[in-house]
């Protein structure tokens, strides 16, 4: 069944891809924006069933503000927070806030059309497993993922410390390839001893990585392109 959606997500390349995979699917993308921070008035102006909002931390504050916003301006409006893999204060946060529904980043398109269905329907879309956690974490906070970034971070060259970044960007290996001044093959191989080396599977998961347990506070800024290779 045709939903009526908007994907937002602070990486355009990943609302765009998400958008086309919908569409393909029969879904009616009535726009797809970024950063999520400024797609307000889209949502509002296109009033669709569904909002799709990606965010890399949910948990962070202001992260959350559209949904809170839509609460507010378009109560009809079911919102699904697209999160990191996994956050469950991300989780808690998401509902705490107003949203419907929360999906991991590396769910299955099958899996995202069944929570904006569930959403649609005004039911709360969760995986009983992410919703156990979150209230584990609620109520038993873990010591923090700071000291997990700084290991992570320890195992890292400069110039995987590059593509993660790049990464974070939302930039494809295209685009990683041209900023590194290297061949789309080699900007691959770096990509995946980049995944290999934090132990997960995609891009995406790498990047939620990161995030989630702090691991781009301890990378230094990037600065000036290293020599090819």
């Amino acid at each position: 069944m045709s939903v009526r959606v908007v994907v937002v997500d602070d990486r355009r390349l990943v609302a765009e891809a998400l958008a086309s995979a919908l569409r393909v699917r029969g879904h009616r993308v009535l726009g797809a924006g970024a950063p999520a921070g400024r797609a307000a008035d889209l949502v509002l102006g296109k009033q669709p069933e569904v909002c799709l909002l990606g965010s890399a931390a949910p948990e962070a504050p202001g992260a959350l503000d559209l949904v809170q916003r839509l609460r507010r301006e378009a109560p009809r409006v079911g919102v699904l927070v697209l999160g990191p893999v996994p956050s469950p204060r991300g989780v808690a946060v998401a509902f705490a806030t107003g949203a419907r529904g929360y999906v991991r980043h590396d769910e299955r398109i099958e899996g995202v059309e069944r929570a904006m269905a569930k959403v649609r329907a005004g039911e709360a879309a969760v995986a009983p497993a992410l919703l156990r956690e979150a209230f584990t974490e609620l109520l038993s906070p873990s010591s923090g993922p700071d000291a997990e970034g700084a290991r992570l971070a320890s195992l890292l060259t400069e110039r995987e410390i590059d593509v993660l970044l790049r990464i974070v960007e939302g930039e494809d290996t295209r685009l990683i390839a041209a900023g590194l001044g290297v061949a789309p093959s080699t900007a691959r191989t770096h990509v995946q001893r980049l995944l290999t080396k934090l132990g997960t599977a995609s891009r995406l998961e790498a990047a939620a990585l990161a995030v989630r347990t702090g691991l781009l506070n301890h990378l230094p800024p990037r600065t000036a392109p290293l020599p090819p290779g």
